[in-house]
C-alpha cells in the first residue's frame, strides 16, 4: 500500500537490492531526501521560474528558449553551487 501512494506522488524508491549494491551511502534519511531535489523538482522550478522571466520580460514571443535556458542557469546554481 505505502509504494502504491508513493508511486501516485511521483516519488521513486530503490529496490532494496540496489541499496544493498551501493552500500551505506544509498540509503537515505528524511533530512538526505530534502537535501537533494529530484529531477521532477528541478523540473517544476525551472518552468515556474521560466513563467516569471517571461511576464518579467513583457511577455515576449519567439523568446521561449532564451527565457528557459536563464531559469534554467538560475536554479541550477542556486541547487548546487559550485
Amino acid at each position: 500500500m505505502k509504494s502504491h501512494k508513493a508511486k501516485e506522488a511521483g516519488v521513486r524508491t530503490l529496490r532494496p537490492d540496489v541499496v544493498a549494491q551501493l552500500g551505506p551511502a544509498a540509503s537515505s534519511s528524511k533530512a538526505a531526501r530534502h537535501a537533494q531535489p529530484t529531477f521532477d523538482d528541478l523540473h517544476a522550478r525551472i518552468t515556474t521560474r521560466a513563467y516569471e522571466l517571461y511576464v518579467q520580460r513583457g511577455r515576449r514571443e519567439g523568446c521561449a528558449m532564451e527565457d528557459w535556458l536563464d531559469a534554467e542557469r538560475q536554479i541550477v546554481s542556486r541547487e548546487f553551487p559550485g
